[in-house]
């Protein structure tokens, strides 16, 4: 049984990952620690057991624990990734992990110097839609992915715990940036695995379309352009209504998810149609996405899965929504991967 804790109690820690390890046997959620004094009555309702620290750096002295599960805002991720390894924790934590190479690059060092896990929650990899496109694609079902589309609609940011806060998703010290920070880095790592080869640059353009109050972007389109391949993203909180739709073309055919249906078509054949719910859009929280994540978690841990593979994804999805706000920042022209600082 190992013992873990999360540092950062807020919705995404109690209706998303909660949920998720309260269903294992293997490990024991013994902790948990918030900025917000009143976040401990809702530890109380979800976990009764846990011990509840009034500081991350009381936390981490807790001699019972194995790992850290990190849910806090992306402007404390790095010093508590660091401040965990270096205490001999194994590190579980949200995106985005880090907001540039160096600090990744760093931290990767110093989990590699502690023998220890340093692995970031890539969940949308397990939603069934995302799933199955995945096998399809490995399988051959449309040939070698030629394009990518795909689009994310919002009519707002996610809320905080404390609906009556100010977002933090809205501050970009915090953040690190708005629609692009929040949501590509979900589309960043999807979109990599189904096409299969690294993106040699990166056009964009992060634009305030409606809520023009806001100090970061409502709306990023980005495309990425490889070899073989292109692929055009779409990310908004300026839409109408909450969607998600992408397609997917490929040599012998196409490939789309339409929320929470995937349509294959290849010529001659016809189109199969496959329900995969729950739909893409229908909420930002996914227990049983998560508990795959916590899956290929502890089997690094164990040493049943190789290390590595994750932060690499990690690293490409930093790289990409770094050279799109300097493209962004040169009018919308293409930008090299690795032609921009870290």
């Amino acid at each position: 049984m190992l013992g873990g804790a999360i540092i950062g109690f807020g919705n995404i820690a109690v209706q998303g990952h909660v949920p998720a390890w309260r269903r294992r046997r293997d490990v024991e959620i013994v902790a948990a620690t918030d900025t917000r004094p009143g976040q401990r009555a809702l530890l109380e309702t979800h976990l009764p057991g846990a011990r509840w620290y009034d500081s991350a750096d009381e936390l981490l002295a807790d001699t019972r624990l194995d790992f850290v599960d990190i849910s806090t805002p992306p402007s404390s991720h790095g010093p508590l990734i660091r401040r965990a390894l270096e205490r001999g924790l194994h590190v579980l934590c949200e995106k985005p992990l880090v907001q540039s190479l160096d600090e990744l690059e760093a931290l990767r060092a110093v989990a590699e110097g502690a023998r220890r896990v340093l692995h970031t929650v890539h969940n949308w990899h397990y939603a069934p839609i995302v799933r199955r496109t995945a096998a399809l694609v490995r399988e051959g079902a449309i040939g070698r992915v030629t394009r990518v589309e795909w689009h994310t609609l919002r009519t707002r940011p996610a809320v905080t715990s404390d609906g009556n806060a100010a977002n933090w998703r809205l501050d970009p010290r915090i953040a690190g940036g708005g629609v692009l920070a929040d949501h590509g880095w979900h589309v960043f790592y999807v979109v990599q695995r189904w096409i299969g080869e690294a993106p040699r640059s990166v056009s964009a353009r992060l634009e305030t379309r409606r809520h023009t109050r806001w100090s970061v972007e409502d709306t990023a389109t980005v495309r990425l352009a490889y070899a073989h391949a292109t692929a055009e993203i779409l990310l908004t909180w300026a839409a109408d209504e909450r969607r998600n739709w992408a397609a997917l073309t490929g040599t012998e055919g196409t490939l789309e998810l339409q929320d929470d249906t995937l349509v294959l078509a290849r010529g001659g054949d016809g189109t199969r149609r496959w329900p995969c719910p729950p739909a893409l859009s229908g909420g930002g929280y996914h227990p049983e996405w998560f508990g795959a994540v916590a899956d290929q978690f502890l089997a690094e841990v164990g040493g049943q899965a190789p290390r590595g593979a994750n932060l690499d994804e990690a690293a490409l999805c930093v790289a990409l929504a770094h050279s799109a706000r300097a493209s962004s920042l040169a009018g919308g022209r293409g930008v090299a991967l690795g032609e921009v600082g870290s």
